[in-house]
């Protein structure tokens, strides 16, 4: 008998029900891990209240973890029982034990801590794509990060820093601007109670806008976001911590062209050969001590309620792990 957290409908953070679960056998091309970590992420909270739509009950949050291989199915390939493995991704992560695809898991090396793994693979997984691939940031680059003091933020802003680019990141307090800066953004730039971000940020880009601007806000900042942008420069939607974009109509780019786009993390890791790779440049940044994940705060499985109210509320920054 192991424990698992369910929600049996969406809702606020009291949804959340510990329950006991039999997990049993791999199946075929599976694998049976015993979390040792698991990642929280503000994707939780989407699925929590519904706003993906409807979810099929009882449903099992969480995205990503980090465990020990206990068993495999017939025909699971690329790992053995006993190593140490990690994931992103796939749905169901808030348990003890799992079963998962063996060839979505990421052997861990040895020297890497299994909290900063589970807390920091999905970020860098994200990070990776939006700065390597969907926007190929390059020396000299000024680009706009939001909540540059969050978990994607606050990697984001090592890794464009490592790339040449001069950062500039919008946060909501001078608290969290100078964790923001001390990884690797250049110029936070306040937003809210009356600031005008999109000016500073105008100020600081010489007033030729931006190339790329990587906005996980959504609603509260995107069509600021737009104003941020050079002419041909490229909007990233990620994410939408304060609610969904709302419609706009397509002419609007008609003045200022520019491309936009909502992209989403499983397209760009569905192949393995693309997973592996991203996991190893971030996992190998992390090693050399390019980008540091540092665990904020972990939670035991049990008190999964408080972690969503303090991650709900912004009361957070950087990373936040369960414990099993």
């Amino acid at each position: 008998m192991s424990r698992v957290v369910r929600i049996h409908r969406h809702g606020g953070p009291e949804e959340l029900k510990v329950e006991d679960e039999v997990v049993g056998a791999p199946g075929a091309g599976e694998a049976r891990i015993r979390q040792t970590a698991i990642g929280l992420n503000f994707v939780d909270i989407y699925h929590r209240i519904g706003q993906f739509g409807a979810d099929p009950m009882p449903f099992v949050l969480g995205v990503q973890g980090v465990g020990v291989v206990e068993a495999l199915g017939e025909g699971a390939s690329g790992v053995a029982v006993g190593d140490r493995v990690a994931y992103a991704g796939a749905m169901g992560a808030y348990r003890e034990v799992r079963l998962m695809p063996a060839d979505r898991l990421i052997r861990l090396p040895a020297d890497l801590d299994d909290g900063v793994a589970a807390a920091g693979l999905l970020r860098g997984l994200t990070a990776q794509y939006l700065v390597r691939r969907l926007y190929r940031i390059q020396p000299g680059d000024a680009v706009l990060v939001h909540a540059a003091a969050g978990g994607v933020g606050l990697v984001l802003c090592q890794w464009a820093k490592h790339l040449g680019a001069t950062v500039i990141g919008t946060v909501s307090s001078p608290a969290k601007a100078a964790i923001a800066a001390a990884h690797g953004c250049d110029h936070p730039v306040l937003y809210g109670q009356g600031h005008d971000w999109v000016a500073e940020v105008q100020r600081l880009a010489g007033g030729r806008g931006v190339p790329v601007v990587y906005d996980s806000v959504g609603r509260d900042t995107f069509m600021g976001s737009l104003d941020c942008l050079r002419p041909m420069g490229m909007a990233i939607n990620y994410g939408t911590a304060s609610g969904q974009v709302e419609p706009f109509p397509l002419q609007r780019l008609h003045k200022k062209p520019l491309v936009v786009t909502r992209p989403t993390l499983g397209t760009w890791i569905a192949d393995r050969g693309d997973l592996e790779r991203a996991a190893d440049e971030f996992l190998n940044l992390v090693r050399g001590g390019i980008i540091r994940v540092e665990v904020a705060r972990s939670y035991p499985l049990a008190d999964v309620a408080d972690a969503h109210r303090d991650l709900e509320g912004r009361r957070t920054t950087g990373s936040m792990i369960l414990v099993p």
